[in-house]
Protein backbone atom coordinates (compact mmCIF):
# COMPACT_ATOMS: atom_id res chain seq x y z
CA UNK A 1 0.00 0.00 0.00
CA UNK A 2 2.97 2.52 0.55
CA UNK A 3 4.62 1.94 -2.24
CA UNK A 4 1.73 1.73 -4.97
CA UNK A 5 -1.11 3.59 -3.14
CA UNK A 6 0.79 6.15 -1.72
CA UNK A 7 2.54 7.74 -4.86
CA UNK A 8 -1.09 8.11 -6.96
CA UNK A 9 -2.61 9.18 -4.06
CA UNK A 10 -0.11 12.04 -4.16
CA UNK A 11 -0.25 12.73 -7.66
CA UNK A 12 -3.97 12.84 -7.48
CA UNK A 13 -4.01 15.45 -4.61
CA UNK A 14 -1.16 17.60 -6.08
CA UNK A 15 -2.11 17.77 -9.41
CA UNK A 16 -5.68 18.75 -8.31
CA UNK A 17 -5.37 20.19 -4.89
CA UNK A 18 -2.19 22.98 -6.03
CA UNK A 19 -3.67 25.45 -8.37
CA UNK A 20 -2.71 29.31 -8.09
CA UNK A 21 -5.73 30.01 -10.02
CA UNK A 22 -9.22 30.84 -7.94
CA UNK A 23 -12.47 30.12 -10.05
CA UNK A 24 -16.46 30.54 -9.44
CA UNK A 25 -15.60 32.68 -6.21
CA UNK A 26 -18.69 33.90 -4.86
CA UNK A 27 -19.04 37.35 -4.73
CA UNK A 28 -21.89 40.11 -3.87
CA UNK A 29 -22.50 43.68 -5.34
CA UNK A 30 -24.03 47.11 -3.85
CA UNK A 31 -25.05 49.04 -5.98
CA UNK A 32 -26.93 52.30 -5.06
CA UNK A 33 -25.81 53.75 -8.20
CA UNK A 34 -27.77 51.23 -10.44
CA UNK A 35 -26.73 52.70 -13.91
CA UNK A 36 -25.85 51.02 -17.21
CA UNK A 37 -22.13 51.34 -16.41
CA UNK A 38 -22.07 49.75 -12.81
CA UNK A 39 -24.62 46.75 -14.94
CA UNK A 40 -22.02 46.05 -17.15
CA UNK A 41 -19.26 45.66 -15.23
CA UNK A 42 -21.61 43.86 -12.46
CA UNK A 43 -22.11 41.61 -15.62
CA UNK A 44 -18.51 40.95 -16.40
CA UNK A 45 -17.65 40.11 -13.30
CA UNK A 46 -20.40 37.52 -12.94
CA UNK A 47 -20.20 36.26 -16.12
CA UNK A 48 -15.91 35.96 -15.97
CA UNK A 49 -14.85 32.29 -14.91
CA UNK A 50 -13.40 33.33 -11.89
CA UNK A 51 -16.49 34.89 -10.47
CA UNK A 52 -20.09 34.15 -9.66
CA UNK A 53 -22.58 36.62 -8.18
CA UNK A 54 -24.86 35.61 -5.86
CA UNK A 55 -26.38 38.35 -4.98
CA UNK A 56 -26.71 42.30 -4.86
CA UNK A 57 -26.61 43.82 -1.19
CA UNK A 58 -29.44 46.43 -0.75
CA UNK A 59 -28.25 48.27 2.52
CA UNK A 60 -24.42 48.75 3.39
CA UNK A 61 -25.30 47.56 6.68
CA UNK A 62 -25.65 44.02 5.36
CA UNK A 63 -21.60 43.95 4.55
CA UNK A 64 -20.61 42.62 7.51
CA UNK A 65 -22.88 40.25 7.79
CA UNK A 66 -22.54 38.58 4.62
CA UNK A 67 -18.86 38.51 5.60
CA UNK A 68 -19.30 37.18 9.01
CA UNK A 69 -21.53 34.49 7.38
CA UNK A 70 -18.85 32.73 4.88
CA UNK A 71 -21.27 33.59 1.96
CA UNK A 72 -18.64 35.91 -0.43
CA UNK A 73 -14.73 36.01 -0.53
CA UNK A 74 -15.66 39.73 -2.05
CA UNK A 75 -18.24 42.36 -2.24
CA UNK A 76 -18.08 45.07 -5.26
CA UNK A 77 -19.17 48.34 -3.68
CA UNK A 78 -20.31 51.42 -6.62
CA UNK A 79 -19.86 55.31 -5.37
CA UNK A 80 -23.06 56.97 -6.06
CA UNK A 81 -23.81 58.44 -9.45
CA UNK A 82 -21.34 56.25 -10.80
CA UNK A 83 -22.03 56.93 -14.61
CA UNK A 84 -22.47 60.55 -13.88
CA UNK A 85 -19.40 61.15 -12.48
CA UNK A 86 -17.70 59.00 -15.55
CA UNK A 87 -19.14 60.99 -17.71
CA UNK A 88 -19.05 64.53 -16.44
CA UNK A 89 -15.73 64.10 -14.97
CA UNK A 90 -14.05 61.53 -16.49
CA UNK A 91 -13.71 59.33 -12.50
CA UNK A 92 -15.50 56.97 -10.51
CA UNK A 93 -14.75 54.75 -7.47
CA UNK A 94 -15.38 51.04 -6.59
CA UNK A 95 -14.58 49.73 -3.62
CA UNK A 96 -13.48 45.90 -3.46
CA UNK A 97 -13.95 44.46 -0.22
CA UNK A 98 -12.35 41.30 0.34
CA UNK A 99 -11.96 38.65 3.20
CA UNK A 100 -8.50 39.05 4.78
CA UNK A 101 -9.01 35.72 7.02
CA UNK A 102 -7.15 34.53 3.69
CA UNK A 103 -5.18 36.95 2.73
CA UNK A 104 -3.92 34.94 -0.67
CA UNK A 105 -7.23 34.54 -1.78
CA UNK A 106 -8.64 37.96 -0.81
CA UNK A 107 -5.44 39.26 -3.35
CA UNK A 108 -5.92 36.71 -5.94
CA UNK A 109 -9.67 37.89 -5.85
CA UNK A 110 -8.91 41.55 -5.67
CA UNK A 111 -6.12 41.47 -8.54
CA UNK A 112 -9.17 39.17 -10.65
CA UNK A 113 -11.92 42.13 -10.32
CA UNK A 114 -9.38 45.08 -10.66
CA UNK A 115 -8.39 43.27 -14.28
CA UNK A 116 -11.31 42.84 -15.02
CA UNK A 117 -12.99 46.42 -14.19
CA UNK A 118 -10.04 47.98 -16.22
CA UNK A 119 -10.76 45.95 -19.35
CA UNK A 120 -14.14 47.70 -18.99
CA UNK A 121 -12.42 51.36 -18.46
CA UNK A 122 -10.26 50.70 -21.97
CA UNK A 123 -13.43 49.76 -23.57
CA UNK A 124 -14.83 52.84 -22.69
CA UNK A 125 -12.30 55.03 -23.79
CA UNK A 126 -12.32 53.28 -26.51
CA UNK A 127 -15.83 54.32 -27.42
CA UNK A 128 -16.08 57.55 -26.02
CA UNK A 129 -12.37 58.75 -27.06
CA UNK A 130 -12.51 60.15 -23.21
CA UNK A 131 -9.89 59.29 -20.50
CA UNK A 132 -12.08 57.68 -18.17
CA UNK A 133 -10.45 57.16 -15.01
CA UNK A 134 -11.93 53.84 -12.73
CA UNK A 135 -10.25 53.96 -9.20
CA UNK A 136 -10.39 50.53 -8.05
CA UNK A 137 -9.72 50.61 -4.06
CA UNK A 138 -9.11 47.28 -2.10
CA UNK A 139 -10.23 46.84 1.56
CA UNK A 140 -9.03 43.38 3.82
CA UNK A 141 -11.61 43.05 6.00
CA UNK A 142 -10.38 41.16 9.40
CA UNK A 143 -6.59 41.54 8.16
CA UNK A 144 -6.19 44.84 6.62
CA UNK A 145 -2.48 44.23 6.98
CA UNK A 146 -2.40 40.55 4.73
CA UNK A 147 -0.44 38.51 6.95
CA UNK A 148 0.07 34.95 6.52
CA UNK A 149 -0.02 34.15 9.70
CA UNK A 150 -3.71 34.63 10.12
CA UNK A 151 -4.28 31.76 7.90
CA UNK A 152 -1.70 29.54 8.81
CA UNK A 153 -2.05 29.64 12.72
CA UNK A 154 -5.41 28.12 13.02
CA UNK A 155 -4.54 25.43 10.35
CA UNK A 156 -1.28 24.52 11.85
CA UNK A 157 -3.20 24.23 15.46
CA UNK A 158 -5.52 21.81 13.52
CA UNK A 159 -2.42 20.17 11.97
CA UNK A 160 -0.96 19.46 15.40
CA UNK A 161 -3.92 18.26 17.55
CA UNK A 162 -4.74 16.17 14.42
CA UNK A 163 -1.06 14.09 14.04
CA UNK A 164 -0.47 14.47 17.56
CA UNK A 165 -3.46 13.21 19.18
CA UNK A 166 -4.39 10.11 15.78
CA UNK A 167 -0.99 9.10 15.83
CA UNK A 168 0.47 8.70 19.95
CA UNK A 169 -3.59 7.42 20.60
CA UNK A 170 -2.91 5.04 17.40
CA UNK A 171 0.06 3.71 18.44
CA UNK A 172 -0.68 3.04 22.30
CA UNK A 173 -3.13 0.29 22.23
CA UNK A 174 -0.93 -1.58 18.81
CA UNK A 175 2.42 -1.35 21.12
CA UNK A 176 0.26 -3.42 24.35
CA UNK A 177 -0.86 -5.88 21.43
CA UNK A 178 2.69 -6.20 20.05
CA UNK A 179 4.73 -6.78 23.13
CA UNK A 180 2.17 -8.80 24.39
CA UNK A 181 0.70 -7.17 27.53
CA UNK A 182 -2.80 -6.49 26.05
CA UNK A 183 -3.27 -10.37 27.73
CA UNK A 184 -2.14 -9.08 31.17
CA UNK A 185 -4.57 -5.64 30.70
CA UNK A 186 -7.95 -7.83 29.42
CA UNK A 187 -7.67 -10.22 32.04
CA UNK A 188 -7.49 -7.74 34.50
CA UNK A 189 -10.78 -7.01 36.56
CA UNK A 190 -10.98 -3.35 34.42
CA UNK A 191 -13.73 -3.48 32.02
CA UNK A 192 -12.51 -2.13 28.22
CA UNK A 193 -14.38 0.99 28.33
CA UNK A 194 -11.85 1.93 31.40
CA UNK A 195 -8.94 0.33 29.50
CA UNK A 196 -10.13 2.43 26.44
CA UNK A 197 -10.18 5.98 28.64
CA UNK A 198 -6.94 4.91 30.56
CA UNK A 199 -4.91 5.49 27.21
CA UNK A 200 -7.21 8.66 26.00
CA UNK A 201 -6.76 10.51 29.34
CA UNK A 202 -3.02 10.83 29.08
CA UNK A 203 -3.19 11.86 25.14
CA UNK A 204 -5.86 14.47 26.11
CA UNK A 205 -4.37 16.20 28.67
CA UNK A 206 -1.21 16.92 26.04
CA UNK A 207 -3.49 18.55 23.66
CA UNK A 208 -4.61 20.67 25.88
CA UNK A 209 -1.49 21.48 27.00
CA UNK A 210 -0.14 21.56 22.92
CA UNK A 211 -2.90 23.74 21.99
CA UNK A 212 -2.16 26.32 24.71
CA UNK A 213 1.36 26.50 23.54
CA UNK A 214 0.45 27.25 20.25
CA UNK A 215 -2.36 29.84 21.40
CA UNK A 216 0.30 31.51 23.29
CA UNK A 217 3.11 31.78 20.52
CA UNK A 218 0.56 32.35 18.17
CA UNK A 219 -0.73 35.75 20.18
CA UNK A 220 2.83 37.01 21.61
CA UNK A 221 5.13 35.98 19.13
CA UNK A 222 3.24 35.73 15.72
CA UNK A 223 0.68 38.97 17.01
CA UNK A 224 -1.70 36.88 15.48
CA UNK A 225 -5.34 38.23 17.49
CA UNK A 226 -8.05 36.45 19.29
CA UNK A 227 -11.04 38.27 18.37
CA UNK A 228 -13.78 36.46 20.09
CA UNK A 229 -13.94 34.19 23.17
CA UNK A 230 -11.18 32.01 24.94
CA UNK A 231 -14.21 29.97 26.30
CA UNK A 232 -15.37 29.13 22.78
CA UNK A 233 -11.86 28.36 21.29
CA UNK A 234 -11.03 26.27 23.62
CA UNK A 235 -14.58 24.12 23.38
CA UNK A 236 -14.47 23.72 20.43
CA UNK A 237 -10.50 22.62 20.42
CA UNK A 238 -11.82 20.02 23.22
CA UNK A 239 -14.15 18.46 20.73
CA UNK A 240 -11.86 18.18 18.12
CA UNK A 241 -9.80 16.63 20.45
CA UNK A 242 -12.80 14.10 20.81
CA UNK A 243 -12.88 13.34 17.50
CA UNK A 244 -9.16 12.91 16.56
CA UNK A 245 -8.37 10.75 19.88
CA UNK A 246 -11.77 8.65 18.55
CA UNK A 247 -9.73 8.49 15.66
CA UNK A 248 -6.48 7.24 17.09
CA UNK A 249 -8.52 4.77 18.82
CA UNK A 250 -10.35 3.51 15.80
CA UNK A 251 -6.79 3.20 13.84
CA UNK A 252 -5.29 1.23 17.21
CA UNK A 253 -7.73 -1.06 17.05
CA UNK A 254 -7.84 -2.37 13.54
CA UNK A 255 -4.18 -2.69 13.46
CA UNK A 256 -2.00 -5.20 15.46
CA UNK A 257 1.53 -3.65 15.07
CA UNK A 258 3.33 -0.66 15.73
CA UNK A 259 4.60 0.35 12.91
CA UNK A 260 1.34 -0.41 10.90
CA UNK A 261 -0.62 2.06 13.36
CA UNK A 262 2.18 4.74 12.92
CA UNK A 263 1.90 4.67 8.83
CA UNK A 264 -1.43 4.67 8.68
CA UNK A 265 -2.01 7.57 11.07
CA UNK A 266 1.42 9.56 10.42
CA UNK A 267 0.74 9.11 6.06
CA UNK A 268 -2.55 8.27 5.81
CA UNK A 269 -3.87 11.65 8.14
CA UNK A 270 -0.84 14.12 7.16
CA UNK A 271 -1.65 14.85 3.05
CA UNK A 272 -5.18 14.98 3.64
CA UNK A 273 -4.58 17.28 6.48
CA UNK A 274 -2.38 19.22 4.56
CA UNK A 275 -3.77 19.29 1.30
CA UNK A 276 -8.00 19.16 1.30
CA UNK A 277 -8.51 21.04 5.02
CA UNK A 278 -8.34 24.38 3.66
CA UNK A 279 -5.35 24.88 5.39
CA UNK A 280 -3.06 25.54 2.30
CA UNK A 281 -4.96 25.99 -0.45
CA UNK A 282 -8.75 26.50 -1.10
CA UNK A 283 -11.16 24.08 -1.16
CA UNK A 284 -14.00 25.15 -3.42
CA UNK A 285 -11.00 25.56 -6.33
CA UNK A 286 -10.72 21.81 -6.08
CA UNK A 287 -12.90 19.11 -8.50
CA UNK A 288 -16.20 17.89 -7.06
CA UNK A 289 -14.75 14.49 -5.89
CA UNK A 290 -11.81 16.04 -3.96
CA UNK A 291 -14.83 18.81 -2.23
CA UNK A 292 -16.53 16.11 -1.02
CA UNK A 293 -13.46 13.90 0.42
CA UNK A 294 -12.75 17.23 2.16
CA UNK A 295 -16.57 16.87 3.89
CA UNK A 296 -15.34 13.96 6.02
CA UNK A 297 -11.54 15.89 6.84
CA UNK A 298 -12.57 16.44 11.12
CA UNK A 299 -9.78 19.36 10.64
CA UNK A 300 -11.36 21.16 7.73
CA UNK A 301 -14.40 21.80 10.30
CA UNK A 302 -12.21 22.59 12.81
CA UNK A 303 -10.08 25.07 10.98
CA UNK A 304 -13.16 27.14 9.91
CA UNK A 305 -14.58 27.02 13.25
CA UNK A 306 -11.19 28.75 14.98
CA UNK A 307 -10.78 30.82 12.05
CA UNK A 308 -14.22 32.66 12.37
CA UNK A 309 -13.68 32.85 16.36
CA UNK A 310 -9.99 33.85 16.40
CA UNK A 311 -10.16 36.29 13.05
CA UNK A 312 -13.61 37.12 12.77
CA UNK A 313 -14.40 37.41 16.10
CA UNK A 314 -17.60 35.27 15.74
CA UNK A 315 -19.10 33.35 18.63
CA UNK A 316 -20.58 29.92 19.80
CA UNK A 317 -23.83 30.27 17.46
CA UNK A 318 -21.88 31.52 14.50
CA UNK A 319 -19.93 28.19 14.25
CA UNK A 320 -22.72 25.92 15.25
CA UNK A 321 -22.99 23.91 12.44
CA UNK A 322 -19.30 23.34 12.48
CA UNK A 323 -19.54 22.18 16.10
CA UNK A 324 -22.64 19.91 15.12
CA UNK A 325 -20.50 18.12 12.50
CA UNK A 326 -17.28 17.80 14.60
CA UNK A 327 -19.98 16.06 17.58
CA UNK A 328 -21.73 13.91 14.93
CA UNK A 329 -17.61 13.16 13.71
CA UNK A 330 -16.80 12.09 17.69
CA UNK A 331 -19.80 10.22 17.94
CA UNK A 332 -19.24 7.54 15.33
CA UNK A 333 -15.49 7.32 15.40
CA UNK A 334 -15.52 6.38 19.22
CA UNK A 335 -18.66 3.92 18.53
CA UNK A 336 -16.96 2.57 15.80
CA UNK A 337 -13.89 2.34 18.00
CA UNK A 338 -15.63 0.56 20.72
CA UNK A 339 -17.06 -2.01 18.70
CA UNK A 340 -13.57 -2.61 17.20
CA UNK A 341 -12.00 -3.23 20.34
CA UNK A 342 -11.06 -6.79 20.57
CA UNK A 343 -11.87 -7.76 24.58
CA UNK A 344 -10.58 -11.32 23.55
CA UNK A 345 -7.51 -11.79 21.77
CA UNK A 346 -6.80 -14.57 19.53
Amino acid sequence: MMLLALPMAMIILFGFGITPEIKNSKIAIYDPSKDQATKNIAIKLGTSEYFTLLEYVDNPDQIETIFQEGKVGLLVVFSERFLENLMHTGDAQVLLIADGTDPNTASTLTTYATGIIRMYQQEMMRQENIPFQIDAEVKLLYNPTMKGAFTIVPGVMGMVLMLICALMTSVSIAREKELGTMEVILVSPMPPLMIVLAKVVPYFVISLVNFTNVLLLAVFLLEVPVNGSLFSLYLVSIIFIFVVLALGLLISSLTDKQLVALLASAMGLMMPVVMLSGLMFPIENMPLILQGIAQIIPAKWYIEAIRDIMIKGLGLQDVLKEIMVLILMAIVLITASLKKFKIRLE
